[in-house]
């Protein structure tokens, strides 16, 4: 008995150990995810998830993107996609995910980092080219970043959207977004990018 318990402490440190370091040690990329209660101006007015009030400034700079509801289909060879996924044991990642971006978008954000999950749990985001593809059961794909790749299985029921360029003018109250931002010199948050849901879509990364 003393020794099934302790072959199972084993077990489970060394699971620990393999999902600490599948995750990248490099800063944690942590979106904010809420609604546009107003836009005045320059300024958004967000309710996050966690029913914080925040303001927001927008800039020239800041980049906006609409996210529209896609297809499994639509993951294919040589799309360039982006994926929120789960180290897994065996060393692939399990999507919790999948934005497939738009032709015009191609190379945003390509490689593979620590990310904030909406859950606040901290897991992977990967963007990147994929390669080889194959359809059994969902998607289990090759995503190509640089000069390395990750193996990914996208189960059946994962959410899948389409990432396109889009412009502050499409930002109106009631809108779901995942905002990218920073602290300035003033202690404001500002938008580095937004990530906005068309048509009452939620977006999912």
């Amino acid at each position: 008995m003393i020794k099934s318990r302790l072959s199972g402490i084993v077990l489970s440190a060394l699971l620990l150990s393999f999902s600490v370091a599948a995750v990248p040690g490099d800063k944690v990329i942590k979106p904010t995810r809420g609604v546009i209660d107003a836009v005045n101006g320059n300024t958004l007015q967000v309710t996050t998830r966690q029913g914080e009030k925040i303001s927001v400034e927008l800039t020239d700079n800041t980049k906006v993107n609409s996210v529209s509801q896609a297809k499994m289909e639509d993951i294919k060879p040589n799309s360039f996609i982006g994926t929120a996924a789960v180290p897994q044991v065996n060393g692939t990642l399990r999507a919790l995910e999948v934005h497939v971006f738009s032709p015009e978008l191609r190379g945003t954000g390509e490689g593979f980092n620590a990310f904030e999950s909406a859950d606040g749990k901290v897991n992977t985001m990967t963007n990147g080219t994929v390669g080889q593809l194959v359809n059994a059961h969902g998607r289990t794909m090759t995503v190509k970043y640089h000069d390395l790749e990750k193996t990914v299985i996208v189960p059946d029921d994962v959410p899948v959207v389409l990432i396109a360029p889009g412009n502050k003018s499409m930002l109106t109250a009631g809108m779901q977004v995942v905002l990218f931002s920073i602290k300035n010199d003033q202690n404001q948050w500002v938008a580095r990018s937004i990530s906005a849901g068309k048509d009452g879509l939620k977006p999912p990364m």
